[in-house]
């Protein structure tokens, strides 16, 4: 693999709290439908196999309350009631679920919640594992195949692997363990030097990861900060949501450094870490994904070749991003790509060589 000695400075994108610049992706971006071509990749890597459950069985219900916060703020998120029958049934079916995307049937559901707000209007499945003791939750939504190839190049071209399953319109995720960056942001005045450099370094190789593969709208809400006590560095971050995979025309969006909800990140980064030692981790981070591409080089090759055939965004959207790409990278090599699928692959071979 080939990697450039000159990397683009990683102040050369300055956050937009400094910046001033808009910074506002689609908030709700259209709903692209999984293809033919989509799911055939997806039945040939065994993630579209009937479920036991559709995602339209959970909209039957009679009743809501909002949820909200610690603080007595209203979230987005409401508790759904159903009458005893139909719920008897639903958790009888979501336990055959949770059994087929993470091989355990030993679960007790709890409750059930809707955010009409995010893109593919989440069921949120809480349970009690009843062996282990511990509550998590699942997911249901409504699927989108931006959300899918965003999830499939997370598990090609990261160490970070996430259980889900496709069939017919309905998409079950698992739930990603982590800290919400927003909420982790409260805990950086307390953290030691060293665990300061660890995170920075973490969001240094998170932002790369992420324009990597184009990746957008990585608001500090919409990723998790893991503690590791076992690695080399204690901090990893990890996308929870993949909606805005490859979607918007502007570069910056794909730049989770760019983002005012994200400027503490950059301005701890720009303040601990030197640019030569952030072209290190970036340049590292390059290597670290071009080995999973080399890992994964044949279901990478199927992805792309659907992908590159797909309608994921609007056609003035691919050209300005084309554009930008062209100019970042200075050179003419995006101006064949006519879909943003094309684009990631060809982001790809720019950046991993």
């Amino acid at each position: 693999m080939h990697f450039p000695h000159k990397l683009a400075r990683f102040s050369s994108i300055p956050n937009a709290a400094i910046s001033k610049e808009a910074d506002r992706p689609m908030m709700q971006k259209e709903l692209y439908p999984v293809s033919n071509a989509l799911q055939q990749y997806l039945q040939q890597y065994k993630k579209d196999i009937s479920l036991p459950l559709a995602y339209k069985e959970l909209l039957h219900y009679e009743y809501s309350n909002a949820i909200k916060d610690d603080k007595g703020k209203h979230t987005h998120w409401e508790r759904v009631l159903y009458n005893d029958q139909l719920l008897a049934s639903l958790k009888e079916k979501l336990q055959l679920l949770y059994g087929l995307l993470k091989n355990d049937h030993d679960i007790q559901i709890d409750s059930i919640d809707f955010c009409e707000f995010a893109n593919s209007m989440p069921f949120r499945i809480n349970f009690t594992h009843t062996k282990k003791k511990y509550q998590d939750r699942f997911y249901i939504k409504s699927a989108d195949a931006s959300r899918i190839y965003g999830m499939e190049l997370e598990q090609l071209l990261t160490n970070n692997h996430i259980n889900f399953l496709y069939h017919q319109n309905t998409l079950v995720e698992e739930h990603i363990e982590g800290i919400p960056g927003d909420d982790f942001l409260n805990t950086l005045g307390s953290l030691p030097e060293k665990e300061k450099q660890s995170l920075s370094a973490a969001f240094i190789a998170f932002n790369e990861s992420c324009f990597t593969r184009l990746l957008g709208d990585m608001r500090s809400y919409n990723f998790v900060v893991l503690k590791n006590s076992h690695t080399a560095n204690p901090f990893t971050i990890k996308a929870i949501d993949f909606d805005q995979q490859c979607y918007e025309g502007k570069l910056n969006l794909y730049l989770p450094q760019f983002y005012k909800e994200n400027y503490q990140y950059v301005q701890l980064a720009t303040e601990i870490l030197s640019e030569s030692a952030i072209d290190t981790i970036r340049i590292a981070e390059r290597k670290t994904m071009a080995g999973y591409f080399t890992t994964n080089q044949q279901q990478i090759t199927s992805l792309l070749k659907v992908m590159a055939e797909e309608e994921l965004s609007e056609q003035y959207k691919v050209v300005s991003l084309r554009k930008e790409l062209n100019q970042y990278h200075h050179t003419s090599g995006f101006s064949h790509c006519q879909t943003m699928g094309s684009l990631v692959k060809q982001q790809l071979e720019q950046v991993l060589g």
